[in-house]
């Protein structure tokens, strides 16, 4: 059975054409920064590679490049769309509606629609990928696979925000919970390859365009950074992550902006963008490097967020086994967790340094032997999981 994959980020696309059951990844692609003149498309398969610096505006032209790539070019591994049997498709907020892998139908995309508010700089690429996908390869099943599912086991004391109870279960206001996917992977082989007495107290960290932190106890997720959305928590790309709620009220009342105005502003405006004028790390870091003080500062504040969310999540779990870096900045930027582990001895968080400079594709151990905790670097593979989800729920 072949399942192709379809991870639509909000400046972002990943995909994978899988070999169902034995997970055998015919090919895989990622399309960058998305809305820029020099968007960057990479595509690899057993045989062919190829990187292509072009124009794409959108996730919609994004994705008829991926499909005409697999249906056309002479690096197609399938000879009509009729060959693919599954998409499955990253889905950022299920909401109340969803908390398990489901069918597409149309109510689900339209409460897939419905919940865009929430998380409006995903659910909507999410849903127009499944719409292009639905008029490319009409004949596959199309899959959801949620972001919030892997924190429904987040406690009601947890989850739960300190306002007015029936605001709370008329209008479905909690914490949610994102990033579940690529938490639920990593912190799965984490489990596996330390063995479950030394992995029961686990902080994960997954750092990208977007970033959040989970604590997860004995395999389950129970504190998690974002919220109702996908904006609270660490300073991201483009979010401003945790801020003081008046500061709304005051740029609304005080300056005059419109609560949409606001809403652009903290979902497109802020984070390190905000504060740099960039919002790719790798350009932050070059300029850091060059003295720029914005980036300088801009990195020593995310940095001490996600320190912050050590030390409290620390305090949940009681103790910790193992930290977990993942996603793009958590796998390739040393210079991150070297800043974020560095005067955490006090946890047992010991980095080496020699360790942190090495570049692998594969699990790596970067803590020091004095240290108590396990520091990981785990390759996150949400589509890898989006796939084994897809295929469970048809293969019987």
């Amino acid at each position: 059975m072949k399942v192709l994959v379809l991870n639509s980020g909000s400046s972002s696309l990943k995909f994978q054409l899988f070999s169902m059951p034995e997970a055998l990844v015919l090919c895989s692609g990622l399309i960058e920064r998305i809305g820029f003149n020099d968007a960057k498309f990479i595509f690899k398969s057993e045989n062919d590679s190829i990187e292509i610096v072009t124009a794409i505006p959108n996730h919609k032209k994004g994705l008829e490049l991926v499909s005409k790539l697999l249906l056309k070019s002479k690096y197609s591994l399938i000879k009509s769309s009729d060959a693919i049997d599954i998409v499955g498709h990253r889905v950022v907020h299920g909401g109340n509606y969803f908390s398990n892998t489901t069918e597409v139908t149309i109510e689900v995309k339209e409460k897939i629609k419905a919940l865009s508010s929430l998380a409006p700089l995903h659910n909507p690429a999410n849903l127009e990928g499944i719409e292009v996908a639905e008029s490319i390869f009409t004949k596959a099943k199309q899959v959801a696979v949620f972001d919030t599912a892997f924190h429904q086991s987040i406690p009601e004391y947890a989850y739960k925000y300190a306002i007015p109870t029936d605001l709370t279960y008329k209008y479905h206001i909690r914490l949610y919970g994102f990033h579940g996917t690529s938490h639920k992977y990593v912190s799965e082989k984490a489990i596996e390859f330390l063995g479950i007495k030394n992995s029961k107290k686990i902080i994960s960290i997954h750092l990208g365009n977007g970033c959040s932190m989970t604590a997860i106890k004995n395999g389950k997720s129970i504190d998690h950074s974002l919220g109702f959305s996908p904006n609270n928590g660490l300073i991201m790309g483009t979010r401003s992550g945790d801020i003081d709620s008046s500061i709304i009220f005051y740029l609304a009342k005080k300056i005059g902006y419109s609560l949409d105005n606001v809403n652009d502003i903290l979902q497109k405006k802020s984070g390190m963008l905000g504060l740099t004028g960039f919002s790719d790390l790798r350009d932050i870091q070059k300029e850091a490097e060059k003295g720029n003080k914005a980036c300088q500062l801009a990195l020593e504040m995310n940095v001490y967020r996600i320190k912050k969310y050590i030390g409290s999540y620390t305090a949940i779990l009681n103790g910790l086994d193992a930290i977990i870096f993942t996603a793009g900045i958590g796998e390739n930027s040393a210079l991150v967790r070297q800043m974020v582990c560095n005067d955490l001895n006090y946890l047992g968080i010991e980095l080496d340094e020699i360790k942190n400079q090495e570049r692998s594709g594969n699990i790596k151990v970067l803590n020091s032997e004095a240290s108590k905790v396990k520091i990981l670097v785990i390759p996150t593979n949400e589509e890898l999981e989006i796939a084994k989800q897809s295929f469970k729920l048809f293969k019987d």
